[in-house]
């Protein structure tokens, strides 16, 4: 059996690394029926392989001219006979992909032919040119670039392996909320970093695992818990010979002052000591994003337990769509023992939709694989995810040998079984709920029925149902997660904001303080006791949580705006304003800092800049019944009694139920002479909050204009009754008195 042998031997000469061309084991079908020059050649090999094979490329060698391709004819013919290269691991027919790699037949029988009739290189004059590296950014000049603050030092071997993984943390430097809309990673030393993935992390977790910064730390795969649900799905790679996406409109993720970036970087080791230094570009959106993406994780790894020898382990993972959506981009990830992954959808009417089928998985040339258009799946839709693994001798890629017992894990020797889809969502049919909330509470239902340990699972669901209102199920599951984790800050300071949500603000209290207890320096915990004692009305302690923050992280706004909160109350109104304008300096659309700020400068007489400043809240917000209602008070303090009107009108038109809006309406309407609808406003102020004694004075001073003095005394007594130290209510219920008693 030829075929077998020689298939056999190509197989240990691919995995050796040295490629030898075999003509008879060759589908050739014999020389073409013209000369296959290099000038036939070199549009596959500019297209296919330079980008990886130049001058400082990632590849081992350049194959940029003849004598670079002649020379490696033979071997360049057997590799990409057998796929190997270029490197890409979808099958074709499961799945349409973006940029991708895979060479046509008929390219793969150009080479062999060329190799057949002795690689010729032909009229010198008919050769295209070849391409140039990039000389800088291929995206333009980014809006950010971060570095690292010193180079890393890459071992001359791996120590995990034959790789090396390592985290790098990176801080954002913006002094306001920006929204990325693409990124370009410049390697520096390609040819020993194989690929890299970018994750989002807000509340510096990472960066407290630095021994010191810049240095990086271990890790092969890397999870971020969320402090809160986070709507940003995005899948932020790079990998040789791919170029940076543009982006797409409309779609962005955002990065906070303080936000860091952590780079997931697979490297491996040449033999000697390299450096290790690179550039990452950042490139902003000039708007908040418009869509959402959502990530779904597919996976199985509790059934990960792979007996040495054992050739055919697989496992599954199944999750029904509670909605439609559009799938953008997958993502398989397994380590060395990984074989064959399935990815498909079971359609509600019974048809199968691939999305991706990778038959030789090879973690070297793992990576996002983007449809070159987005997939819709409907409602009721089945995914389906099943890896195989192979822990023999025979696969040639096994870290172990002899072949141990692998189980799940983080480490090159571990195993995982993942398949990430990045998934827009559609609208709930219902209509009721954002439908990233509806496929976020079914998804993570999902895991957690699956694996009740999965506590992040429960976390995230507990985050999706508090969103939804849903807040005694919400501390249900933040209850399971302490009682896997009892020390997990996040879980615990996300109950405590559940009570505070529920009106338990002393239970909410007594969790903050416990997880400050635990974690000194967890800033969301010591931020929400500020909020809890605000609600208390402990101006003085609220105040110093604020303050706490503010010395550790002074690009918080919502620390800042928080202390301008508290400053009000306490009647400084100067220091509130500084805080309120730090907070529009670092975020500049902080609606709620603009509006408070319009409500101090009105406080202080300045009246033109708080008509100003409510004026943009309702340019961002036009359906803000609050800014309406206080762009009325401060036009009626500058006269402009019909615009005061109008807004006021607009105010309650927007929220008819608010007894405050209706309160001012009606002495405006007092003010300008008509009785008749001041009376109406304020009794229906007075139906909406009957325990208003400042209403009942107002309403009582209407009354005694229009003559009617039984009910002006009426409304005076009904005051006092409910504050007796309301002196002018008082002075004017013994002058209804007096006039009353003298016939007028």
């Amino acid at each position: 059996m030829p075929e077998f042998g020689a298939y056999a031997m190509m197989k240990t000469a691919l995995a050796s690394g040295a490629f030898l061309f075999v003509a008879s084991a060759l589908a050739f079908q014999g020389p073409s029926r013209r000369p296959v020059t290099f000038n036939d050649i070199a549009p596959i090999v500019f297209k296919r392989c330079a980008a990886c094979h130049r001058p400082s490329g990632s590849g081992p060698f350049s194959l940029l001219t003849y004598r670079d391709v002649q020379k490696r004819a033979a071997q360049i013919a057997a590799v990409t006979t057998s796929r190997f290269m270029p490197p890409w691991l979808p099958e074709p027919g499961y799945g349409l992909f973006a940029d991708e790699q895979r060479l046509t037949p008929d390219q793969i029988h150009a080479f062999q032919a060329w190799v057949a009739q002795g690689a010729p290189e032909g009229d010198p004059g008919g050769l295209p040119a070849a391409p140039e590296a990039p000389g800088s950014w291929e995206l333009g000049k980014p809006d950010v670039i971060l570095e690292l603050p010193r180079p890393y030092a890459l071992p001359a071997s791996g120590d995990q392996g034959r790789d090396v993984f390592r985290n790098f943390v990176l801080r954002v430097p913006v002094e306001t909320t920006r929204y990325v809309r693409a990124i370009e990673l410049r390697p520096g030393n390609p040819k020993v970093l194989h690929h890299a993935n970018i994750l989002v992390d807000r509340g510096g977790i990472c960066r407290s695992r630095e021994a010191a910064p810049g240095t990086g730390f271990e890790g092969m795969d890397l999870e971020i818990e969320s402090e809160s649900f986070d709507p940003d799905g995005y899948l932020l790679s790079w990998k040789p010979g791919s170029p940076p996406a543009p982006g797409t409109a409309g779609m962005s993720w955002r990065v906070d002052p303080g936000t860091d970036l952590v780079l997931n970087l697979h490297m491996r080791p040449d033999g000697k000591p390299e450096t290790i230094q690179f550039s990452l570009g950042l490139y902003f959106a000039n708007e908040p994003p418009t869509q959402f993406p959502m990530l779904l994780q597919l996976e199985n790894d509790r059934a990960l337990d792979i007996p040495p020898g054992e050739r055919n382990f697989t496992v599954k993972d199944e999750f029904t769509l509670p909605l439609d959506v559009e799938v953008l981009a997958v993502y398989p990830h397994a380590h060395y023992l990984g074989k064959d992954l399935e990815g498909y959808a079971i359609l509600p009417d019974g048809r199968k939709q691939w999305l991706v089928w990778i038959k030789h998985w090879n973690l070297d040339w793992q990576g996002v694989f983007r449809y070159a258009v987005p997939l819709f799946l409907p409602k009721g839709s089945k995914l389906s995810m099943q890896w195989t693994y192979d822990n023999s001798s025979a696969n040639l890629r096994n870290p172990s040998n002899p072949p141990r017992r692998v189980r799940a894990g983080n480490q090159a020797t571990d195993e995982m079984s993942h398949l990430w889809l990045q998934v827009l969502p559609a609208n709930d049919s219902s209509g009721k709920a954002d439908p990233r909330l509806v496929l976020q509470e079914a998804f993570m239902r999902h895991r957690a029925d699956s694996d009740p340990t999965d506590y992040i699972a429960r976390y995230n669901l507990g985050s999706a149902l508090q969103i939804l209102g849903r807040f005694d199920e919400a501390a249900q599951e933040y209850g399971e997660v302490l009682r896997l984790r009892p020390e997990d800050p996040a879980a615990r300071n996300s109950l405590g904001t559940v009570f505070q949500f529920q009106g338990k603000t002393a239970r909410a209290i007594q969790e903050y303080r416990e997880v400050l207890r635990m974690t000194p320096s967890y800033p969301d915990a010591e931020y929400n006791l500020g909020r809890a004692l605000l609600a208390q009305g402990k101006l003085d302690e609220a105040a110093g949580s604020f303050t706490a923050i503010l010395a550790a992280h002074p690009e918080n706004a919502n620390a800042h705006h928080s202390l301008g909160l508290a400053l009000q109350l306490q009647g400084k109104t100067e220091e509130a304003i500084r805080e309120y304008r730090e907070v529009l300096h670092l975020q500049p659309g902080y609606s709620d800092a603009e509006y408070n700020l319009g409500r101090a400068l009105l406080a202080q007489g300045k009246t033109e800049e708080a008509i100003a400043r409510f004026g943009a809240v309702i340019r961002a917000h036009p359906q803000d019944p609050d800014a309406h209602h206080s762009l009325g008070l401060a036009l009626a303090e500058r006269g402009e009694m019909p615009r005061a009107q109008s807004e006021l009108e607009e105010a309650i038109r927007l929220d008819p139920e608010n007894p405050e809006t209706h309160y001012h309406l009606g002495r405006l309407f007092g003010e300008r002479g008509d009785l008749t609808a001041a009376v109406s406003e304020l009794e229906i102020s007075l139906r909406l909050g009957p325990q208003d004694a400042d209403v009942h004075n107002d309403l009582g001073n209407v009354f005694a204009r229009m003559g009617k003095m039984t009910q002006a005394i009426a409304h005076f007594e009904q005051a006092l009754r409910i504050n007796p130290d309301l002196a002018v209510a008082r002075d004017n219920l013994q002058r209804a008195q007096a006039k009353l008693g003298n016939g007028k």
